[in-house]
């Protein structure tokens, strides 16, 4: 799996700032979610249109 086939930049979208793929979710929320404490589940239950795939990429850029 390649992060780039799930997170995008698009000047159009949220000012240019790293989303998940056909998401106005950025990579920055998902980030300071997670260093807030939420699990994977609650982002999976309260964002339906995330998937575990981006999840796991995002991770992966912040290794």
């Amino acid at each position: 799996m390649s992060w780039k086939d799930y997170i995008v930049a698009d000047p159009a979208v949220l000012g240019g700032k790293p989303t998940i793929k056909g998401t106005r979710i950025s990579v920055e929320f998902i980030i300071e979610r997670l260093a807030q404490g939420w699990t994977e589940t609650q982002l999976l239950e309260n964002y339906p249109r995330l998937t575990p795939e981006p999840l796991q990429a995002v991770r992966d850029c912040m290794d």
